[in-house]
């Protein structure tokens, strides 16, 4: 459109035969311009001056998400003590609305892509476009709370005290994400590990498995010692009739539920630790950091919004409770997405579960092995809830052949 543009000024300024020597139609059909096209923007052109774009923007937008409505979401990002994105302030948002009416007034709650879209627009949306889609995964949880308890450490660094790092000892519940114990510690030992595990147990009970990776803090025997006896944890773990089960060496996907939570923790406490610096009260000891991790916990459990449950993690629990729907040792852990099954080992060292079979070696016959399939790919594990090995199932083949370590 710009050489049309020009041509419509040398049009104006010296006459049409100057600008158009073969005739206006001629000089649209040379250029690819349609006739209707070119004639409608040369009209605009003379009579404005200049063609320039016009804005595509509707005359009125009756669906736009009132002013009202917007600034609610944009303060609610500003506000949050996370990064909560549009799932936690559209349920908000949809309480907000039951509480004062908002249908009386015309508004109405936008849907999840309409508030990203308004914290787009406002600066406040985070995007990472390498980053896998959610729905590309497949979710891997147990339907009961008190089913599985993950156990897990993580330090927290940048204090002012001691060496500047401690130590966080965070239980988490698989099915409802919740945050049954968060004990603080100098460094990750089985003394504090038994005292996470038992403030969960105390406060919600035992559960059906305890779920850990393979730190010393939660081994099943002792790694000292010619002979390998069991530790004071796993004795407290089957002290409640509970299973005790470790994940795949250098997988922590496996535990991924607690590794997940341990970013939002650590943002939350890091923030918190920065601002009662900032006023002159920073912590000064393991109980002061504890402290704050009790608030975490209230926080995170009663007011923070879970996009995979759609709900807090205790209103999660709460609802299971309500249906007597509670696992624990006396009941046989459940899965929504993935199946767990118990096996025995043939005198060929082998194992058959449903039409397939595969090896686990002739040194296993007899026993009794656990496997967690979940789609294709099946964990194995023996009687004693130690990780032996996974393999990649071929659903289309009976024998799978010998279980990779």
């Amino acid at each position: 459109m710009a050489l049309l543009d020009n041509a419509c000024r040398i049009e104006a300024q010296y006459g049409t035969k100057a600008a158009f020597p073969d005739g206006f139609a001629a000089f649209a059909r040379a250029h690819g311009i349609p006739k209707a096209t070119a004639y409608r923007h040369r009209e605009r052109a003379l009579r404005e001056g200049s063609w320039q774009p016009r804005s595509r923007r509707p005359g009125s937008s009756p669906k736009q998400v009132p002013d009202f409505v917007a600034g609610r979401i944009v303060a609610l990002r500003a506000g949050a003590e996370l990064d909560e994105g549009a799932d936690f302030i559209r349920a908000v948002l949809i309480a907000e609305a039951e509480r004062d009416q908002w249908a009386s007034k015309g508004l109405v709650v936008p849907a999840r892509s309409t508030i990203n879209q308004v914290l787009k627009r406002a600066g406040m949306l985070r995007t990472n476009p390498k980053k896998r889609p959610r729905s590309s995964y497949r979710r891997f949880a147990y339907a009961r709370p008190r089913d599985c308890y993950q156990i897990d450490g993580t330090n927290l660094t940048g204090l002012g005290f001691g060496t500047g790092t401690v130590c966080i000892i965070e239980v988490l519940d698989d099915a409802t994400r919740t945050l049954v114990a968060a004990h603080v510690c100098a460094a990750e030992t089985s003394v504090d590990a038994r005292a996470a595990l038992t403030r969960a147990i105390a406060a919600f009970g035992a559960p059906g498995i305890v779920l850990s990776d393979n730190g010393a803090a939660f081994a099943r025997h002792s790694r000292a010692g010619a002979t390998p006896a069991p530790t004071k944890f796993f004795e407290l773990v089957d002290r409640h009739g509970t299973r005790l089960i470790h994940s795949s060496p250098y997988h922590p996907q496996t535990c991924g539920k607690c590794e997940r939570h341990h970013q939002t923790s650590k943002q939350w406490l890091t923030r918190r630790v920065r601002e009662l610096t900032a006023a002159g009260h920073p912590p000064t000891c393991i109980a002061d950091v504890q402290a704050l991790v009790d608030q975490y916990q209230e926080y995170y459990n009663q007011r923070r919004w879970h996009s995979a449950l759609n709900s807090t993690p205790a209103q999660a629990w709460a609802e299971a409770a309500a249906r007597g729907d509670l696992g624990g040792p006396t009941r046989l852990p459940a899965q929504r997405d993935a199946d767990i099954r118990a096996a025995k080992v043939s005198t060929e060292g082998r194992v058959r579960f449903g039409r397939l079979r595969f090896s686990v070696g002739r040194s296993r016959a007899g026993s009794t092995v656990t496997i967690l399939v979940d789609g294709n790919h099946a964990n194995v594990h023996d009687h004693e809830g130690t990780w032996i090995g996974h393999l990649t199932i071929d659903w289309d083949t009976t024998d799978q052949g010998r279980i990779a370590a």
